[in-house]
């Protein structure tokens, strides 16, 4: 088992406004992208990010090669409980999920 961050060339985090958070993922190849699409699962971002499975979005985009991942933030950026208002340092425990 890899963790996810081997198969792809770019992870980044990243706001989608200031309630939701986004994630992408963008492969070397389309192998891999297929590959990680279909093994990927909700259960495992959910446990990385005590999130609801439900509310997690993962959307492949093939001609591109890239996955992309939303959830909503635990806390609005930039309030008093933010402790990454641009996020774009939340990607590493989807990194490590291994696949």
């Amino acid at each position: 088992m890899k963790k996810l961050i081997e198969y792809t060339k770019i992870l980044r985090s990243k706001n989608a406004g200031p309630l939701f958070i986004t994630f992408d993922l963008i492969f070397h190849n389309k192998e891999d992208m297929e590959y990680v699409h279909k093994n990927l699962k909700k259960s495992d971002i959910a446990s990385a990010y005590e999130v609801d499975e439900s509310k997690i979005e993962i959307i492949a985009y093939s001609v591109v090669n890239s996955i992309k991942i939303t959830f909503p933030r635990k806390c609005i950026s930039g309030s008093i409980k933010d402790f990454d208002i641009y996020g774009c340092q939340q990607h590493m425990p989807l990194a490590n999920i291994r696949l």
